[in-house]
């Protein structure tokens, strides 16, 4: 969608290890780099040089048209120097370029506008001392629509600047339905230090995920870039601007919440907690969780309150929020399971309306039954801790429900194998490293002995 204004992401430094999946959209140059622009863009090579003679070569080639304003844009002599090299644009504005150390290379370092007319003026020196002189006007592509990537850890926060528990995927989410999702996956980078393998995932035309192959090792920093200005992503679709983010993944927080002994184990860095406040929590913090039960709701919609079973992953976090059984189509205040209800410390973990709260009006059900409409019920004596420890990205696992999470609900990730992941990747999978690394977490196994 064509806008004004801008989106500002901060671009972190550069990190030294690197596991990158996606390909980067990116071109490198040197003094021997043959360049080549979209379109007729071709670059000019002047005359063929003869036996000591130099060759001047600009890119793109006069008068060439649907030029991406993301270069490569530039001129390169192969002996001898260039002397000055002068890109201006219609209005006469000089743009930012540089030369390489022995000045036989220019290059523009800013990027150019859509749909703009430049002038490159071009003189240089070569082996033999002979002058060469060479001016090109060129025209850059006119785009049929704009897109803008938004990088985010959920619906409801960016990744920028946060940091994540080792269940958070990377999100990226176009403004604009994506044609070529392989384009669109070239100009994605992911840069960790240290190396993570992990692969990026389509769930639709507009959503695209990366995650680990399991999850995050603790202390992970990372950074996100979308190179997306300048390409071609289907039917004359180009990206908007080019965004980065730059996150860091903190310590392993992992809650499994067992709907067959309502208790959740609470693990911090694969160890599990065995006191909270004073209170012995080894066999698990008391819960209730939603209650296997059926209604049929105001459209004739049958409504099932068990709680998904499957990895969630945290999203939200809300000192208060209104629940309300309207909500997921209960309409009849006369239903036994009409709500609606001011919830004080509810931490999302789906789109369907997961959370885990405070709930004092069961806590004789706690440990012992299962009567919620879905969401994991914690009595005040725990939920307060909880709510100050697990932030977004961190992981409550929950078993033995009988109903299974979608993968596309709220951040349903990890309920896809790695293989049906990587189906998922628009790009050949790259292998994974064999050598080095860093070990992920992994999922602790409720069964085991801590």
């Amino acid at each position: 969608m064509l806008r004004s204004g801008q989106v500002r992401l901060r671009v972190a430094a550069a990190l030294a290890l690197t596991v990158a999946v996606a390909l980067t959209g990116a071109c490198g140059s040197s003094a021997d780099a043959k360049w080549h622009s979209p379109g007729d863009a071709t670059a000019s090579p002047g005359a063929t040089a003869g036996p000591g003679e130099s060759a001047l070569t600009v890119t793109p080639a006069a008068n060439a048209k649907n030029v991406s304003p993301a270069g490569p844009i530039g001129a390169e002599i192969n002996g001898g120097s260039l002397t000055e090299v002068k890109l201006t644009n219609s209005s006469g504005k000089a743009v930012k370029g540089e030369f390489d150390a022995d000045r036989r290379s220019w290059q523009v370092t800013e990027k150019l506008g859509y749909n703009k007319t430049y002038t490159m003026k071009v003189t240089a020196t070569g082996a033999d001392g002979k002058t060469y002189d060479q001016t090109t006007k060129f025209t850059t592509v006119k785009p049929k629509n704009l897109t803008l990537p938004y990088l985010r850890a959920n619906y409801g926060t960016m990744l920028d600047g946060g940091t994540f528990g080792v269940g958070q995927p990377i999100t990226v989410w176009f403004d604009e339905p994506i044609k070529d999702k392989k384009a669109a996956e070239e100009s994605l980078t992911v840069k960790t230090d240290p190396p993570v393998y992990g692969v990026w995932h389509w769930f639709d035309n507009r959503e695209v995920h990366w995650r680990p192959k399991e999850y995050w090792p603790a202390g992970t920093k990372v950074t996100v870039k979308a190179s997306v200005y300048g390409k071609n992503l289907g039917n004359g679709l180009y990206g908007q601007q080019d965004v980065s983010a730059s996150f860091k993944i903190g310590a392993s927080h992992i809650a499994i919440a067992d709907a067959k002994t309502k208790r959740m184990k609470v693990y911090f860095d694969g160890k599990q907690v065995k006191k909270i406040n004073g209170k012995d929590v080894s066999a698990g913090i008391p819960i209730s969780m939603g209650k296997d039960q059926v209604e049929t709701g105001a459209n004739g919609e049958k409504i099932d309150f068990r709680t998904y079973s499957g990895v969630h992953v945290v999203m939200l976090k809300h000192n208060e929020y209104r629940m309300t059984s309207a909500s997921f189509g209960i309409t009849d205040k006369n239903s036994p399971n009409y709500y609606d209800s001011l919830i004080k410390k509810a931490v999302r973990i789906s789109n369907s309306g997961e959370f885990f709260h405070l709930a004092d009006w069961n806590i004789w059900a706690h440990g012992k039954q299962n009567t919620s409409h879905g969401c994991i019920n914690i009595g005040p004596s725990f939920i307060y801790w909880m709510f100050d420890n697990f932030r977004p990205g961190d992981v409550i696992d929950v078993k033995n429900t009988g109903k299974q999470l979608d993968p596309r609900d709220g951040l349903g990730d990890w309920q896809l194998s790695w293989k049906k992941w990587t189906d998922g990747s628009a790009l050949p999978i790259p292998p994974e490293p064999t050598e080095g690394g860093t070990e992920a977490t992994p999922t602790p196994d409720p069964s085991a002995t801590p």
